[in-house]
Formats: structure tokens, C-alpha cells, sequence
């Protein structure tokens, strides 16, 4: 089964989780009015157009000072050589996909600033020097068609047993945007396809169909985009026919998040064709397209639930809610992984019997499904820790077995498809570098095929997990990488990374920057397992979801009150640092919190809370944060919105805030309509916004490794100085 499924973490913060839609009446909600009146009181709203002169002159002063003082400070130089070492280094583990004995990888170093598309043999790629072809270079093209490409991916396609070439349809983006064309790629000739299919530059998405079918979702024109500027009808297009022409099939509605194409090549080579409907952020409809015509048929999945591929005719759903199949005897748990035989359903048009694939444990959450020849592949957190096991289907049941590691760390599933045997597995933790393990789902065998040497000295390190208690008693776990004998005396520069939001768990991860940059150092580096994430399923995440989204907060806060009461650090030498949804966490403990931290290091944040459903993409996650137009959700974004609550006689640490022009998901205003308030109060602060890169605030790795250089630099400055700043 190849499933070609518009990704629907493209919408967001980060991937998505699942809530149930609630219906407002219409007296329930916030007059117009009221939101006009909102912006006529912000004195700062000309800093959200975007590319406005104005707008771009106060970034480029902004830039202008803070890059002069921390470019000048003596860290800084050695700080951006070893990030872009580490960054574009060639000791890096070349991940990729098999298609045909070949190995697929995008690899981008010094050399290869956007990158090449290049693919090996799967013998030699286990080799230690791989003999790779390049297909397309991204470098190459930028300057031949003058633009800032950055590749953002390619879906692949040719009939199962066929000898047809495969067809990729390239995504290109200007800049970083999510915003991105795509272009038809021939894998046999390495060339765009002559009067192939191109798509014009759009928020969009797309799966083949067939040889020469695409379904796509796009913008078709004014009033075909969402209020979350996402598309909402899906089209049939045709070879040979003009984009215009192509056939509707569904159309949703402005107030959806979005509509995406979805298609499920079955193992008899069928593909079902599809949309998946996400009514909001949390909740989807999955609708089949039926060969014979007609209206779409909606598959009779929860809406709290996701596909996951299908084995051995089974379509695999996970579920982000508690569901007892009408009719049936069985009921499943939130965060259970079910089955159902999709050929039954497909002749019926009702639901089959339902039977349980895996049950996670108190302490585990379902990472991935990931279905490869024979087996179906589960990612299992455990305690925040990833793990991986197998799954079969026999004629009696299913059964289960852990794929066993060669330690203790972090696994995760790289790669799998339902035509290779051969899946690929990471693993690494905090302090071990990346391997690439091959797992024969025949033989079971694990074998290690590439293992990175150490990019940064962790002689005398040590990883602990620690629990803190938030305010409401909830256990709040974390991990810290500090010195084997750190004094317990309040002196450690700690670094305190946290998210919380969209189900998107914090496991741990090696990361030559931050070893480099700062464990090196002597500072210690804590990730915290704060609720709104997944690291303990679909409750972990609702348990902080809008007027419940202060207990994100108070469990941040338990973490650094943890680290300063067991002397671990201090406030004076604490900071924090996180991005996006986690941007709007290290804001709103700017202000709740301002005591607790000396350093904060605020990344593409949302910060204007009455304002984030207006902007871009934000309409999108009202089903995360609450909505300012609900009365009762206004009142408690007003208590949190960092915009909003800025009081300049607080003793605000100094931040750094850190975005992007080219952010085409959180609106670049967030961080400039805050920072501009820090500066008409006379309140010192660092800003940087790079002009390209979307929502990762850097296009390229030279760019990430500039952006890196400059935090830890301002980190640096106000965290291990003798007398901070």
C-alpha cells in the first residue's frame, strides 16, 4: 500500500491531533464589531504587513542593531563556524527511501546549500563511501531560474507491476513558504517532464491517481480558500487537459480548516481514491470516491481518528477517542490502534467488524504506523523514550512484538513501505549520535548500517529523567543533560526547551549544535514533557487544550521551579527557548513567570491572542487555543495573551525574539508588534528576522546555523557571564 495523503501537519504548529467540533451559536459569539475595535486599539498593526515598507524597514533597524552587538561579542565567530560544521558536515547519516533496490536522499552540506535529490544502490549505499547519482540539483536549478528554491519534497508514483517510469510531482518553495508549486519529475530521464503537469504556487496538496490522474486541492480562485487560507475543493485533473478544466468532486466549505486529496494504492494494485475533510484542527472526514461515480461515500471512522495504511486488506485507523462501533460488541479506547477489512466496507458501504492492533499502556502513546512487507511497524513512546514494535495478523488474531535495539535510547521508524522488506530505523538519545539500522521484517534481523561518530565531547555527561509536580499534582516529567557531578549549588547555566501543543511529543534527540554550543560549555540542556504534548497519547495533549490551557503553563513552570529547588540552577542562570506554539509558551511565561528565567529565547511565536485567528494560518487552531470571537474562550485568551498582558513596569528578562519574513503559517507580526512594545517602553531586547526561510526561520543550513550561532551567543551573554547582563 502507498498512501499519498496531503500532510496535515502542513497546517499547523506542528502535526496534528484530533477535537471534537462544537457547534456556537450564533448569540454566543463576538460582534464584529468588537474584533474591529481590537485592532483599531493596537497602535502596532502596521508591523503585520508583512512586506510593507514601513513594516521592513523597522525589521532591517531591528536587525541592524541587535546583529552588530551579539556578531561583535567574542563567542560569536567560533559559535556560527561550529553550528555550520555540524550543520553541513559530510559525517552526517544520508536517511532515505528504497524504491527499487535504490536508495532515495536529499542531502544538503557547504557545497550543497539547497541541496541534491540523489539516489545509490542499496549495496553500495551500505557501503562506507555510497556511489551516488544525483537527480536534481536544487543549487543548480535556483540559479537557472533564478529563485530562491527550497524542496520541499516529491510524491512518486507508477502502477504496481509496471514497468511505466515512476512520475514525481517536485514541491518547490520560493523561500521556505509553505506556500509551494509543484512540478512533474521523471525518476528515468532525471528531467521535469515536457508539458508535464505544473501547478501554479498555492497552499496545496496533491496524490496520484494513476498514471496520468491527479487529484489535487489548490486555489482555484477567489472565494475557494478557507478562512485559514487552506483549499477546500478537491479536483480530478487529467494529462493533456488544462488545469481549469479538471473535474470537482468535493467542496467543503470556508469555515473547514481545509480539504486535501487522498489516495490508497491497495495491493492489488487498485487505488482508492479519497479526501480527508478537516472539518477543524482536531477533527476530520475521510470520503472515498467510488469508481463507478457518484457522490462521495464517507468512511465510517470517528472523528477523532486517522488512516494509517492498509495490510493484508485491513485499513488501519488510530483513534484520539474512546469509540464502540454501533452494532458491535467492542469498544476502543482513545489513542488504540484498530482494523477493519476495507474490501467489506468497500462492497457494503457499512462498517465491518472492528478488531483491536494495539493497546498502549498507562506510561505509552502511539507514535506512528508505518505499514512494510509483511508487517505492520508501530513507533511507541514509552515514558517519553521511543520504542518500536511489530505487528501481524493471523488467521486467529493480531499479535505484537517489540523489535529488539542495541541499547536503551530513542528509536524511531525512518522508513518502511509495503513493497520492501529492508525498513530503516533511527537511533540515538542526548548523548549518542545518530545510527541507521536496517530491520529485515523476514528475519527480524537488526543490523546496524551506519553509525555517526561524535560530533561534540560528552566525557563526563550524564542523562537523567526527573518528575516535577504542577499545580494541580499532575507529574510532569523531564530530562536533563547536565555533568556527572554538577554542584547543586544553583550555578549551572541551564537551558530549559519546552512545546506543549498539537500532541507533538519531546523525546530525546542528539543535537550536535546545541552539544557543541552549549553542553561543551558547561551549561546543562532540560526537555520537559509538559502536557498539550503526546508523549502520553491523546490525553496528554486534551488535558491542555483551550480553557484547560493554563495547566501548559503551570507545568512549564513546575519544571524550572524543580530545577532551581533541588540546585540544580538558579534563576539568575536559567533561560528557555521554545518555537511557534512553543513560542507562544515562552511568551506567556515572559509574563506570567519573569522572575523565574534571566534569558528567553522567543522562536516564530504566536503572541496576539485576540488577533492569531486573523492571521495566516491561525484560523486553523482555534480547536487548540480557544476562539476570541466565543465569549467565554476570549476571556481566558485575554488572561494569557502575551500581547496583551506585556506591562512594562514588569522586571522582564531581556528576550530575543527570532522569525521570519517568508513565515506563511505564523504571521512574522507576533514577534514584531511584541518586540515593538518592549522598544517604545524603553525595555532592552534582541530581535532577528530573517527575510527568507518560512516557518524554520532559515531557508538553508548556512541560514540555521547563523540563527543558531545568535541565540546561543544572547544565551551565552546573559546565562554564564560572571555578572549577567
Amino acid at each position: 500500500m502507498r498512501k499519498f495523503l496531503a500532510p496535515l501537519g502542513f497546517l499547523a504548529l506542528a502535526a496534528c491531533g484530533t477535537q471534537t467540533p462544537v457547534e456556537t451559536p450564533l448569540a454566543d459569539t463576538i460582534p464584529s464589531s468588537q474584533a474591529s475595535d481590537t485592532a483599531a486599539q493596537d497602535p502596532y498593526l502596521w508591523l503585520e504587513d508583512v512586506e510593507g515598507d514601513a513594516a521592513l524597514t523597522w525589521v532591517r533597524a531591528q536587525n541592524e542593531r541587535s546583529l552588530a552587538e551579539l556578531q561583535a561579542d567574542p563567542n560569536y565567530a567560533a559559535f556560527e563556524a561550529a553550528a555550520t560544521e555540524a550543520l553541513t558536515s559530510s559525517e552526517r547519516i544520508p536517511y532515505g527511501s528504497i524504491r527499487d533496490g535504490m536508495v532515495y536522499n536529499f542531502w544538503q552540506d557547504d557545497n550543497h546549500v539547497r541541496g541534491l535529490w540523489r539516489r545509490t544502490s542499496l549495496e553500495s549505499y551500505a557501503s562506507d563511501a555510497p556511489e551516488w547519482e544525483t537527480i536534481l540539483d536544487f543549487d543548480k536549478l535556483a540559479e537557472e531560474e533564478d529563485r530562491n528554491w527550497v524542496f520541499k519534497g516529491a510524491d512518486c508514483f507508477r502502477p504496481k507491476g509496471s514497468d511505466l517510469p515512476y512520475k514525481c510531482m517536485v514541491s518547490l518553495s520560493n523561500g521556505g513558504k509553505d506556500a509551494v508549486i509543484r512540478r512533474e519529475f521523471d525518476l528515468s530521464t532525471k528531467q521535469f517532464v515536457e508539458d508535464g503537469f505544473v501547478t501554479p504556487e498555492a497552499k496545496q496538496g496533491g496524490a496520484w491517481a494513476g498514471p496520468d490522474t491527479l487529484l489535487i486541492a489548490t486555489d482555484w480562485g477567489e472565494g475557494t480558500l478557507t478562512n485559514s487560507g487552506y483549499p477546500f475543493i478537491v479536483k480530478r485533473w487529467q494529462r493533456g487537459t488544462p488545469l481549469e478544466m479538471a473535474e470537482e468532486l468535493i467542496r467543503g466549505d470556508v469555515d473547514d480548516v481545509g480539504v486535501w486529496p487522498m489516495s490508497l494504492e491497495l495491493e492489488d494494485g487498485r487505488v482508492l481514491q479519497g479526501a480527508v475533510q478537516a472539518d477543524t484542527f482536531f477533527t476530520s472526514r475521510y470520503w472515498w470516491f467510488p469508481e463507478e461515480g457518484g457522490d462521495p461515500v464517507q468512511i465510517p471512522v470517528p472523528a477523532k481518528a486517522s488512516l494509517n495504511g492498509v495490510y493484508k486488506g485491513q485499513l488501519l485507523v488510530s483513534l484520539q477517542e474512546d469509540w464502540a462501533p454501533e452494532g458491535q460488541e467492542g469498544a476502543f479506547k482513545s489513542g488504540d490502534l484498530v482494523s477493519f477489512e476495507l474490501d467489506a466496507f468497500l462492497q457494503t458501504q457499512s462498517l465491518p467488524p472492528v478488531s483491536l492492533v494495539f493497546h498502549p499502556s498507562e506510561t505509552q502513546a502511539l507514535e506512528g504506523v508505518s505499514v512494510a512487507k509483511g508487517a505492520v511497524m508501530l513507533g511507541v513512546s514509552d515514558t517519553a523514550v521511543g520504542k518500536v514494535m511489530r505487528a501481524e495478523l493471523s488467521e486467529a488474531d493480531w499479535t505484537r512484538a517489540m523489535v529488539d535495539m542495541p541499547g536503551t535510547g530513542q528509536a524511531n521508524i525512518a522508513f518502511a513501505s509495503d513493497e520492501e522488506d529492508t525498513v530503516f530505523l533511527n537511533y540515538e538519545d542526548f548523548l549518542t549520535p545518530d545510527s541507521l539500522l536496517s530491520y529485515s521484517v523476514a528475519s527480524g534481523e537488526v543490523t546496524t548500517l551506519k553509525s555517526l561518530p561524535p560530533k561534540f565531547d560528552a566525557t563526563g555527561l550524564k542523562v537523567t529523567q526527573h518528575f516535577a509536580v504542577s499545580k494541580d499534582g499532575t507529574r510532569v516529567p523531564y530530562f536533563l543533560v547536565s555533568k556527572k557531578d554538577v554542584p547543586m549549588d544553583g550555578t549551572t547555566p541551564t537551558l530549559l526547551y519546552g512545546y506543549g501543543g498539537f500532541q507533538v511529543s519531546m523525546n530525546p534527540s542528539y543535537s550536535p549544535v546545541t552539544g557543541r554550543l552549549w553542553l561543551e560549555k558547561g551549561g546543562a540542556y532540560v526537555l520537559a514533557n509538559i502536557r498539550g504534548g503526546g508523549e502520553f497519547g491523546p490525553a496528554w495533549h486534551q488535558a491542555g487544550l483551550k480553557l484547560n490551557r493554563q495547566r501548559v503553563y503551570d507545568d512549564f513552570i513546575s519544571v524550572g521551579e524543580d530545577l532551581v529547588a533541588r540546585g540544580v540552577t538558579s534563576p539568575d542562570h536559567l533561560g528557555i527557548m521554545g518555537g511557534s506554539n512553543g513560542g507562544l509558551l515562552m511568551g506567556v511565561m515572559l509574563n506570567q513567570r519573569p522572575d523565574l528565567w534571566n534569558a528567553v529565547v522567543v522562536q516564530v511565536p504566536l503572541l496576539d491572542m485576540m488577533r492569531y485567528h486573523l492571521l495566516l494560518a491561525g484560523a486553523s487552531w482555534v480547536d487548540e487555543y480557544g476562539s476570541p470571537d466565543v465569549p467565554e474562550e476570549r476571556a481566558f485568551l485575554e488572561t494569557i495573551s502575551p500581547y496583551q498582558n506585556f506591562d512594562a513596569s514588569k522586571p522582564y528578562p531581556v528576550p530575543f525574539f527570532v522569525t521570519s519574513t517568508k513565515d506563511d503559517r505564523v504571521h512574522p507580526g507576533h514577534a514584531r508588534k511584541m518586540a515593538a512594545k518592549f522598544e517604545a517602553a524603553g525595555l532592552p531586547f534582541y530581535y532577528y528576522e530573517n527575510i527568507d526561510g518560512g516557518h524554520s526561520a532559515a531557508a538553508n543550513q548556512t541560514e540555521r546555523a547563523k540563527r543558531s550561532a545568535l541565540e546561543f551567543t544572547y544565551l551565552t551573554r546573559r546565562l554564564m557571564a560572571d555578572e549577567q547582563e
